[in-house]
């Protein structure tokens, strides 16, 4: 990086909602505050955790801004963190992922060649409880749909990975913040939202890894039925063509099936 981008970094504001995340936690906040990005707000809105999370928020807390106050789910949380967020480059990262090195330092490089884009689009890459990687198969799957993407295809298929993803605050003033009705997939809703006005740029390198383990939301099998149903709903509130619907519904069916077998192997 040379001279004038150290001068010209974008603020970048980093929002962890968490919930009893003690266990993890602790690795989410050092691979944000690790990353040597020195223009960097990075903010933890907590709701009200009873685990151990707390006592190593205030071990940070003169390196990060932090709430833990009732909330009404994930999604109530996040958008209270982009609400106070400062940063012109926002992202939010669950407090069991981690950022990988040197992440933001090549999101704000792009961002900073690239005035016009809006958004970036990284790869990440998968983990369990260990930080062993798993399912390495589902990484290439997204991968290879990253290298294909388009709006259409966005509509079959949520081929964008949450921890890799970066945009600029102002995508926030003009489209609003993640809709609080959805537990599930308010993330890819608010994909659609900005896919459907701004082109993605896409990096072929990897920001973050996603962790699977059997208290994550997306391991819990007990939801699958809402997960679907809420997903149907925001694919059927961006498109009206039935081709993609159909084409949605085939996708999902493969997949709830491959998710069904890897969960309970």
């Amino acid at each position: 990086m040379g001279n004038l981008f150290m001068q010209t970094q974008p603020k970048i504001s980093i929002i962890t909602p968490s919930l009893n995340q003690g266990r993890f936690i602790e690795e989410t906040i050092l691979s944000v505050l690790s990353q040597g990005y020195e223009n960097l707000e990075y903010i933890i809105v907590d709701g009200l955790s009873t685990d151990e999370t707390l006592s190593i928020l205030e071990k940070y807390s003169d390196k990060l801004r932090w709430i833990s106050e009732k909330d009404t789910g994930q999604t109530n949380a996040i958008n209270k963190g982009l609400a106070m967020a400062k940063g012109e480059i926002v992202g939010y990262l669950n407090a069991d992922d981690i950022l990988l090195p040197n992440a933001l330092l090549n999101v704000a490089d792009m961002f900073v060649k690239q005035p016009q884009v809006m958004w970036v689009i990284g790869q990440c890459n998968i983990t369990d409880e260990n930080g062993n990687e798993v399912r390495s198969f589902i990484t290439l799957y997204k991968n290879l749909m990253l290298r294909f993407r388009s709006f259409p295809l966005l509509c079959i298929t949520n081929f964008i990975s949450q921890p890799a993803t970066l945009w600029r605050r102002s995508i926030v003033d003009s489209l609003g913040f993640l809709d609080e009705n959805l537990n599930y997939v308010m993330d890819y809703e608010f994909w659609l939202r900005i896919y459907a006005k701004y082109r993605p740029l896409f990096m072929e390198s990897y920001l973050a890894s996603f962790r699977v383990h059997p208290n994550s939301k997306t391991s819990a099998v007990g939801h699958k039925e809402e997960y679907i149903a809420e997903e149907r709903a925001i694919i059927q509130r961006h498109t009206n063509s039935k081709t993609l619907l159909f084409f949605h519904k085939i996708h999902r069916s493969i997949m709830t099936f491959i998710y069904s077998q890897i969960n309970h192997q």
